[in-house]
């Protein structure tokens, strides 16, 4: 009975404590503003990054670490690596030939596809009559990346093994290409010139879209075999394996490297010559420096969270001078040091937290600004982080006030006047 009793009291004084502070922020508008404002924006910055980077981690995961699914590279290089490895490794590593391609494609095991590619450089042009694009991405491809790319087919047909083997002069290709050169026309069976030789175009993609503002639907796709007899009779390849599920992805890799550098006889106890980049390598290094940023975040946020600590507990230091003489009357009526200290305690709470909420709804329409022009999605977790943290900062500068109120003796506060 006695702990429901006391239950009841502190649910009392949270109620009332609330309603107190809220009275105070309502009825002093301009000092509730300038006393929130640290935390209003503390709370403001760290949802801000947080949507930002949130928002980034979605897009390089969808449009830039999309190798496809359960797929790996392997390259010359190994992606996102730092300058000084980068250097090291342009000294030492080979590119990626037709004959590794091939002994992969013969010697790997386990493997749902595998397919190889190769870009022209520097970027040729593409024309069809009087309608030109002065720079395309030009692949040789093998037909297998039919089923590893995200390029699918819109209409038309992809390449395929007859192709491949007669080197034939045919394309396939973006939806950049189909705006820009066939306006009004049908595409298919119609002639383009690209880097000035003639392709029959085949089939059309489906639109890609864009990455950070640059199209990926700016390409044409024309057999590797074309290509090394037209353009690069040893092209330096990407070649891109497809394990048949996310179980296999370690395994198939570990054996790729051990092939590798068997082949190229690499000591046990040097590195390898080559690199092998799966999307969660570049997911890894993008997180390492989103990491750094949001802990450069996390600093500010922590300066702008003290100081709107400290003026808070200034305020309410303020406010128990204010309301001696009501906190005289409530322990001559019987209102013990702990009611005295969870009402200031409570009510340093709730404002912080009202200033957490308003940090809140600033960030999102912040968000939502920021996502018109570039990339932001606010995260739960954001949310719930920004208005828990303004609470804590709130209780936790509120307990000096609150104490100090509840030490006053009862006599000595009701001979205060207001």
């Amino acid at each position: 009975m006695r702990k429901e009793h006391e239950n009841i009291t502190i649910w009392v004084t949270a109620r009332q404590a609330f309603g107190v502070a809220m009275e105070a922020l309502t009825s002093h508008k301009l000092r509730s503003f300038l006393t929130l404002l640290g935390v209003v924006i503390a709370t403001s910055t760290l949802i801000v990054v947080m949507s930002i980077v949130n928002g980034m981690n979605v897009y390089i995961a969808e449009h830039i670490a999309n190798l496809g699914t359960n797929t790996f590279v392997l390259h010359q290089f190994q992606w996102a690596q730092g300058f000084d490895s980068f250097l090291k490794a342009r000294r030492r590593n080979q590119p990626i030939r037709m004959e590794d391609y091939d002994y992969l494609r013969d010697d790997l095991r386990g493997y749902q596809s595998i397919s190889a590619m190769s870009q022209l450089q520097p970027s040729p042009r593409a024309r069809y009559k009087t309608n030109l694009i002065d720079e395309i991405n030009l692949m040789g491809m093998t037909p297998s990346h039919a089923d590893i790319g995200r390029e699918k087919v819109a209409y038309g047909r992809y390449l395929n093994d007859s192709d491949y083997q007669h080197n034939a002069r045919v394309c396939f290709i973006g939806q950049d290409l189909v705006e820009k050169l066939f306006p009004m026309v049908d595409p298919l069976d119609k002639e383009v010139l690209l880097a000035g030789l003639p392709f029959r175009v085949i089939g059309v993609a489906e639109r890609v879209g864009s990455t950070f503002g640059q199209s990926q639907d700016n390409f044409a796709f024309i057999p590797l075999t074309t290509f090394r007899v037209v353009w690069k009779g040893r092209p330096e390849l990407f070649v891109f394996i497809k394990a048949p599920d996310g179980r296999h992805m370690v395994e198939l890799e570990d054996e790729v490297r051990a092939l590798m550098r068997a082949r190229r006889h690499v000591p046990y106890n040097e590195p390898d010559t080559f690199g092998i980049n799966a999307s969660d390598t570049l997911m890894s290094a993008w997180q390492n420096l989103t990491g750094t940023i949001f802990a450069v975040t996390i600093g500010v946020v922590a300066v702008f969270m003290v100081v709107g600590g400290i003026v808070i507990m200034n305020i309410m230091l303020a406010s128990v001078t204010e309301r001696t003489h009501e906190i005289g009357i409530r322990k001559s009526v019987g209102a013990r040091r702990r009611d005295i200290l969870w009402q200031f305690v409570i009510e340093a709470g709730v404002m912080a937290s009202m200033g957490g909420i308003a940090g809140v709804l600033i960030a999102t329409g912040i968000a939502r600004l920021v996502n018109v022009f570039f990339t932001a999605e606010v995260p739960v977790s954001a949310v719930v982080v920004g208005v828990t943290l303004s609470t804590a900062v709130g209780l936790f500068f509120g307990i000096y006030p609150a104490s100090k109120a509840a030490r006053l003796d009862p006599i000595d506060a009701l001979r205060t006047e207001n």
